[in-house]
């Protein structure tokens, strides 16, 4: 069995790792419910402590030409984490779409300790229920 794809990306000092994977089990393609999930890891390759404020992410779902989604809000998985230099914070979330395949991308929002804010890049990543989603 192959392994996921993952994607990353390095902007403003934060590398951003990305692996997302189909869920068959949570999946019912006949009702147009496809799951997927995606961990994601972020790690302050910078000199700066920084925490993370905001999440801005852009769904698009390919459903019938496609369908766009933004999705923003405070923090991720219900937290603010302070990453400092050197170090890595990880989470694991999940999307669901109308179709088999989309992609997603997007930004997190952080603040150094001294109050200067900037945005780190969330790689963009192809979300394919491939050959799983017709079983």
């Amino acid at each position: 069995m192959t392994s996921p794809p993952f994607y990353h990306r390095i902007t403003n000092q934060v590398r951003i790792t990305v692996r997302p994977s189909f869920l068959a089990n949570q999946s019912h393609p006949a009702s147009r419910r496809y799951v997927f999930a995606y961990a994601v890891r972020i790690e302050n390759v910078g000199t700066d402590t920084a925490r993370l404020t905001h999440r801005r992410w852009n769904i698009h779902d390919s459903v019938d030409g496609g369908e766009d989604q933004e999705v923003q809000g405070e923090g991720v998985v219900g937290e603010q984490p302070v990453i400092k230099p050197g170090s890595v914070y990880e989470y694991q979330s999940y999307c669901i779409l109308k179709s088999p395949s989309g992609n997603m991308e997007g930004a997190y929002r952080l603040e150094r300790e001294d109050g200067t804010a900037f945005a780190a890049q969330i790689p963009k990543f192809v979300l394919d229920a491939g050959a799983e989603a017709g079983r």
